[in-house]
């Protein structure tokens, strides 16, 4: 399947990308059918894998009774699994449970945490499974984390025998190595996995270091600063976005340590997430960064094709959305 470009080039891997999918089971679904569409050698999902919250579906007699999306809702107890479908496809985790455990929950923030954690763990097993019964064995498939993934999840895809989860490691993808790196700068947010920018730059050299020479992929989920693939929102010391001449004021809130990384190493193309709202793709020396942007709440999937010749360098390229 050819792209635009008319290189003479070699093509030497294909990569479909796509990151910040939050849980939503009908967006992990389009990105395994993408490997019949778009025939890359390798699946990439970058981080921020997990869903958002919990949805309690509350059994009262022969009805269920939700809060979801703003909007109450009492339906038949038959109703549950498109109720379900729709919380799972915005990123959400239906639970059923009585009134007596809803309470008991609401009181117990720690068990509540531990609930969520145990869904999102249980949602990364399903899409193993997935993965394994409906992908073609010779396409590989990597899922990496981001800044809002709980740890709890890592195990289950280290479990994996189909799933390839190298968390802050390289791996080989055909002529090239790859280095993933899910953690970034401190967010107002205080998620998962945040870590100063002096940290974030020690532990990239950490990994790259030793393969400097190699042909490499970036496989980044924070993008680099200033590159406007990390353009968001300010906010104030509230949360709230900043208003600067009746708009919102846009600033970019991507990685020092990532940018510096880009301009030291040199990989061929950088892969990024995070930012939903910055799709778009940027140079930096010669490196090609991507940012697929995130629309999951939505079902949509936007990802990235990336053909990359046998020298190393991007051949070509496609924002994809489906």
């Amino acid at each position: 399947m050819p792209l635009f470009s008319k290189s003479k080039r070699k093509r030497a891997l294909r990569i479909f990308f796509v990151s910040d999918i939050h849980g939503s089971e009908v967006c992990f679904r389009k990105f395994l059918a993408a490997a019949k569409v778009y025939e890359p050698d390798v699946l990439i999902l970058g981080g921020d894998f997990a869903g958002k919250a919990i949805v309690p579906v509350l059994e009262r007699g022969g009805e269920l009774c939700t809060l979801f999306d703003g909007q109450e809702s009492t339906i038949p107890v038959s109703g549950y699994d498109q109720l379900a479908a729709d919380i799972l496809k915005r990123g959400f985790y239906p639970v059923r449970m009585s009134d007596t455990e809803f309470a008991r929950l609401s009181a117990d923030p720690k068990a509540l945490e531990e609930l969520f954690r145990a869904q999102i763990a249980l949602q990364a097993q399903r899409w193993c499974d997935l993965a394994a019964e409906r992908l073609d064995p010779k396409v590989r498939i990597i899922i990496t984390p981001g800044n809002d993934d709980p740890w709890e999840a890592d195990t289950v895809f280290e479990s994996s025998d189909r799933v390839e989860f190298p968390s802050f490691k390289t791996c080989e993808l055909g002529p090239f190595t790859m280095a993933s790196v899910g953690i970034v700068p401190t967010t107002p947010w205080n998620t998962e996995r945040e870590c100063s920018e002096e940290d974030l730059a020690n532990r990239i050299d950490e990994i790259l270091e030793p393969v400097a020479d190699a042909k490499l992929i970036m496989n980044f989920h924070c993008p680099p600063y200033g590159s406007t693939l990390d353009d968001a929102p300010e906010l104030d010391s509230t949360l709230k976005p900043v208003i600067r001449g009746g708009r919102p004021s846009i600033v970019p809130v991507g990685s020092h340590a990532v940018r510096d990384a880009i301009k030291k190493y040199q990989p061929g193309v950088a892969l990024h997430g995070h930012i939903h709202e910055s799709r778009g793709v940027q140079k930096i020396g010669r490196t090609l960064c991507i940012n697929p942007g995130s629309d999951y709440s939505s079902g949509v999937l936007r990802g990235a094709l990336v053909d990359l010749a046998e020298d190393g360098s991007c051949m070509d390229f496609l924002l994809t959305t489906g």
